[in-house]
């Protein structure tokens, strides 16, 4: 197989500005062309910005808009891109989505399955959640995984990409810069805890990871960059320096996720019947459909704690008077 070239495009979007955000992403696709590239990923909401709030529906697209079909048809002829915008359903429900464009047309569309609502994230309040995971085939020759920023913090999200059939699988993200300290291992927090995310996933799924984050300030965050490709071992094949808004092109060889997949088969080790048994059990135990295994005694259905009523309290023990040949038993919680 050919090595591809991939296009990091790790840009900083105008909040709001659609029209200018449409133009710089025709540019940038252009110039990944002329450098050679396959395909040309972009930041989760590039099309936007992120900390859109109010501003979130009049920059919506549904994707029958003429804007997107005139984006995707800067792809035609051997290019594939990845671009994020507002999505607007048919019944008028705002999504985070990424979209892959080929050969002229938008072939596929990931919906932001997992909403921060923590700390400085408030997305669920403007968007509601897709309920969708699945890989597609690609022009490039192997499955594509999309996944948008915190879908990669559940790690059911690069599993189940991976066992629907990706290799390759990309994540785009607006990741604000926290926790500045020495004691990280690239001075920032947020970037050290992405590389360990990054690296596992690669590892567990032998698949290339594809890490686009966008630069800038929007408002009150400020957003660092550092896009990387990770290769099917692990191992970091490019990292993009922090804060710098550019183009980055780099090449892989997806050969590699053969070799790697036949050498340390571990998706293909991967027990799915008993995964799927289990995870059917803690469903049913959760809604109160079957007996919680790790209830307390007597608890009610869907719950894991007993009425409150008075405990036995080891001081209670030492003092009851003991019935002959029946000692005294403290119940215990399992969890």
């Amino acid at each position: 197989m050919q090595p591809l070239r991939i296009a990091l495009a790790q840009v900083a979007p105008r909040l709001g500005a659609l029209d200018a955000n449409l133009e710089r992403h025709r540019g940038l696709i252009r110039e990944a062309r002329a450098g050679g590239a396959g395909l040309v990923v972009f930041p989760e909401l590039g099309l936007t910005g992120y900390l859109l709030s109010d501003l979130a529906a009049e920059v919506a697209m549904r994707l029958d808009d003429p804007r997107l079909a005139a984006l995707a048809a800067e792809t035609a002829g051997e290019l594939s891109a990845v671009v994020s915008f507002v999505e607007e359903s048919s019944d008028h429900r705002l999504f985070i989505a990424a979209a892959l464009m080929e050969d002229g047309e938008v072939r596929h569309v990931h919906r932001k399955v997992f909403l921060p609502t923590y700390g400085q994230f408030d997305e669920r309040r403007f968007f509601a959640p897709g309920d969708i995971v699945r890989a597609t085939p690609s022009r490039l020759g192997v499955g594509v995984g999309i996944a948008v920023c915190e879908d990669f913090w559940h790690l059911q999200t690069p599993q189940l990409l991976a066992l629907d059939g990706a290799q390759i699988l990309l994540n785009v993200s607006s990741s604000p810069g926290r926790d500045l300290a020495a004691s990280n291992e690239v001075g920032l927090g947020t970037a050290s805890s992405w590389r360990t995310l990054m690296r596992t996933y690669a590892q567990l799924t032998g698949s290339f990871v594809v890490f686009v984050n966008r630069v800038g300030v929007d408002e009150s965050m400020t957003f660092w960059g550092g896009s990387e490709v990770i290769g099917p071992s692990g191992a970091p094949v490019f990292s993009a320096p922090f804060f710098d808004d550019d183009l980055y092109l780099v090449d892989v060889n997806l050969d590699e996720v053969r070799r790697e997949r036949i050498a340390l088969p571990l998706l293909r080790d991967e027990r799915l019947e008993l995964q799927a048994r289990e995870l059917g059990r803690i469903i049913a135990e959760r809604a109160g459909l079957a007996v919680d295994t790790t209830a307390e005694p007597g608890a009610g259905p869907g719950l894991d704690v007993a009425p409150s009523r008075k405990r036995p309290t080891a001081r209670d023990a030492a003092e009851a008077p003991e019935a002959p040949g029946e000692p005294i038993r403290l119940r215990s919680r399992r969890r």
